[in-house]
């Protein structure tokens, strides 16, 4: 008989983004795979790849910026029965709700569970009553599950020092994994065209959006506005730290920035460009978008922050800047334009052998099948 394993997150459309290759590998090797997430406007398609291969997936809907008690109940009520009903060999909890509100309805059936913690986001960021009430919920439901998965060091220590986790429980993963086969590089542009900066990112303060426009603001009265600001991003509308659409359309309406909206296939738009820039101070996991700039052979500028100095080796693979400070950021990317174009492919093949030898997917799926092993087995 299959051993039947859930994946549970907020939002469907990221369980296909940035695990999909985990979940065929599963299916690959017999488990019975059922997915559990609310949807949104870019889930209709990771609905239609997850039929294609046979795997189920439930709605459950998710007030995902709430701080009604009131519904997380009820959606932790709704989840219990669903695991009740499917009596799942294991769960895996990803994203804040999910990790919390899953662990502990697999802990009331006796189920296993692993968490993963894709980033700390906004609640290791600010210090409010919210945020520590979430720290104490965390605190009390990771006592449940088998492991609980980080993206990088820093995240582990965090949990560590705030006496949140049992150190014995921690798994470190190098990111989600970037599938460089997919994600490879296209032609290279000539030297005679206008230089271009992209910044790819939901929109939001804490990404360093505001700092990237004021460079580029500063960049354009230098340089005769001869280069070009990309941005695209989901608008999250729903996020404390969320960048109005009227303040989008400022930028854009000033000549400082074209914003793009959103894409289901960013590689295109990652191949017209000569550099990505993302001066995060969020606390990221793993970027994602930077494992696949990094995996198409575009130098990256980034800040030498939690999760983004991971990706990038300054010099080699790319340039870090110090988080929140404009003037660094803006010196970078002067330091990005005046290289030699030989200089800049330099950077990105060796941004793209780090992905290879150090985020390729495979070694993030050997990873889990190996903690799979153990709790099966044990």
């Amino acid at each position: 008989m299959k051993k039947k394993i859930i994946l549970c997150s907020n939002i469907l459309w990221t369980i296909t983004q940035f695990r999909f290759g985990l979940i065929k590998a599963l299916v690959n090797n017999d488990y019975e795979v059922i997915c559990i997430a609310d949807i949104d406007d870019f889930s209709v398609l990771s609905e239609e790849k997850l039929a294609d291969i046979d795997v189920r997936f439930i709605k459950l809907p998710m007030d995902r910026k709430g701080i009604n008690p009131f519904h997380d109940f009820i959606y932790l009520l709704k989840l219990h029965k669903i695991l009740k009903a499917e009596r799942p060999n294991l769960i895996l909890n990803y994203t804040i709700k999910p990790i919390i509100y899953g662990s502990i309805a697999a802990n009331l059936l006796n189920i296993s569970s692993f968490a993963i913690t894709t980033g700390l986001g906004f609640t290791f960021i600010k210090n409010n009553i919210f945020t520590k009430f979430v720290k104490l919920l965390y605190k009390y439901c990771l006592r449940f599950p088998k492991k609980i998965f980080f993206l990088n060091k820093d995240d582990a220590e965090v949990f560590i020092k705030n006496k949140i986790i049992d150190k014995s429980k921690i798994v470190l993963l190098p990111s989600e994994g970037i599938d460089t086969i997919h994600y490879c590089p296209e032609k290279q542009y000539s030297t005679n065209h206008i230089f271009s900066f992209l910044l790819i990112a939901r929109l939001l303060w804490d990404k360093g959006i505001g700092e990237y426009v004021e460079a580029a603001k500063q960049i354009k009265l230098k340089l005769n506005n001869n280069i070009d600001f990309k941005l695209i991003g989901y608008i999250d509308k729903d996020n404390p730290s969320g960048i109005k659409k009227e303040q989008i359309q400022e930028w854009e309406d000033a000549g400082i920035i074209t914003y793009l909206g959103t894409a289901e296939d960013i590689k295109p738009i990652i191949a017209k460009v000569d550099c990505i820039v993302l001066p995060s101070y969020y606390r990221e996991g793993v970027p994602r978008t930077l494992l696949e700039a990094a995996a198409m052979e575009k130098p990256i500028i980034t800040t030498n922050s939690v999760g983004c100095k991971e990706v990038v080796e300054d010099n080699f693979t790319g340039l870090l800047c110090e988080g929140k400070n404009v003037k660094d950021l803006r010196d970078k990317m002067f330091h990005m334009i005046n290289l030699s174009n030989e200089e800049r492919i330099r950077m990105g093949k060796n941004g793209r052998l780090k992905m290879i030898s150090e985020f390729e997917e495979t070694i993030v799926i050997k990873k889990y099948f190996e903690e799979l092993e153990k709790v099966f087995t044990s």
